[in-house]
């Protein structure tokens, strides 16, 4: 497929370590991801308390927070990512 048609997504997603709604983010996003975007993005996920400095550098304030690096623009989505449309939207992914 044509890369402009087919973008590969760039994901950052911050928790903190030991709150059940972080572990609830990293398990929907992983799914969420894998479903909608199969083999089209990458996913870092740090707990802030270990990257203080990038969360700064990310203007992340809280977590969980899902930092789409790329494409750009950069965009930020706050929760447990369990709403899956407004991820989608927010990510600017269209649903399949």
């Amino acid at each position: 497929m044509n890369a402009a048609l087919d973008p590969r997504y760039v994901l950052r997603l911050y928790v903190t370590d030991a709150t059940p709604k972080s572990a609830r983010a990293i398990v929907n996003a992983r799914r969420l991801l894998e479903e909608h975007l199969h083999d089209r993005y990458t996913l870092e996920i740090l707990d802030i308390a270990e990257n203080v400095a990038l969360a700064a550098q990310d203007q992340i304030i809280c977590a969980p927070t899902l930092l789409r690096l790329a494409p750009p623009p950069a965009r930020r989505i706050i929760g447990d990512m369990s709403d899956v449309a407004r991820v989608l939207k927010g990510l600017d992914v269209e649903a399949e």
